[in-house]
């Protein structure tokens, strides 16, 4: 099993108090990944840690076999969309061109093919009559669609993405699921914080259950269980147990 990431021993603290302790986990490349958990579990700082966006207390850290500093080029982020300012004065084809800057390089003015391939990556989200629209006046959907199109111009061999679905309509929930699975097609490996539990065993076929410690992962047949749902939020989970039942009725 070739492995997109693999974490051994890792503990991270805030101020001193753990915020997640001892995970160790593999993730094999080209899988569609869930992280699920409760508010406070630590989601969010797992992918912060994994992307060296975060000190770690403890524990070991490979991306695609090696040390994620000398990886960037094979990584997409998207990060929340609650910790971007929106405000700065930029189109949203400009925000997407950042993603190319692992190719053309800081300094260097982007190319021609480097706007096509941006273009293309917004034309991708649905936002390319978007491109010259500063991203203050855009929704909160097309906001996310935007920054989505940032990764996918990064052409990455591996994504993580924070909550990518948290206040978008249902239309664009649908064109990110499907634009997440075309990704995994081409092989790409694709890690989703997500919080929303009735679509999580349609959408991933890994799964990873955190609760500041690691609670499960593996295929989604495997870890998408009552037992270790109720293992990952406690009592929290009585209406997913009374509607699995009902399904089957």
């Amino acid at each position: 099993m070739e492995e997109a990431v693999k974490i051994k021993n890792l503990t991270v603290a805030y101020k001193k108090t753990p915020v997640l302790r001892d995970i160790t986990l593999s993730i094999p490349k080209g899988k569609l990944v869930g992280i699920i958990g409760p508010n406070g579990a630590g989601k969010s700082t797992l992918l912060k840690a994994v992307l060296n966006l975060i000190p770690r207390s403890t524990g070991s850290i490979a991306v695609l076999g090696k040390n994620v500093k000398i990886q960037k080029k094979h990584i997409g982020y998207v990060p929340q969309r609650g910790s971007v300012d929106w405000d700065f004065p930029t189109n949203a084809l400009d925000v997407v061109l950042m993603g190319r800057y692992g190719h053309i390089g800081w300094f260097k003015r982007p190319r021609k093919q480097d706007i096509d391939y941006a273009l293309f990556c917004l034309e991708k989200t649905g936002m390319k009559e978007y491109a010259d629209r500063q991203i203050s006046q855009l929704s909160g959907g097309q906001q996310q669609r935007v920054f989505l199109a940032r990764a996918l111009a990064q052409d990455a061999d591996i994504y993580f993405m924070d909550e990518p679905f948290a206040g978008v309509d249902a239309k664009t929930e649908r064109a990110i699921i499907s634009l997440l699975n075309e990704l995994k097609g081409q092989g790409k490996t694709v890690l989703v914080v997500h919080h929303d539990l009735q679509t999580a065993k349609d959408y991933f076929d890994w799964i990873i259950l955190l609760n500041k410690r690691l609670i499960a992962e593996g295929p989604t047949e495997q870890t998408f269980t009552t037992e270790l749902l109720q293992k990952t939020y406690g009592g929290k989970l009585a209406f997913l147990t009374k509607q699995e039942e009902s399904s089957h009725v």
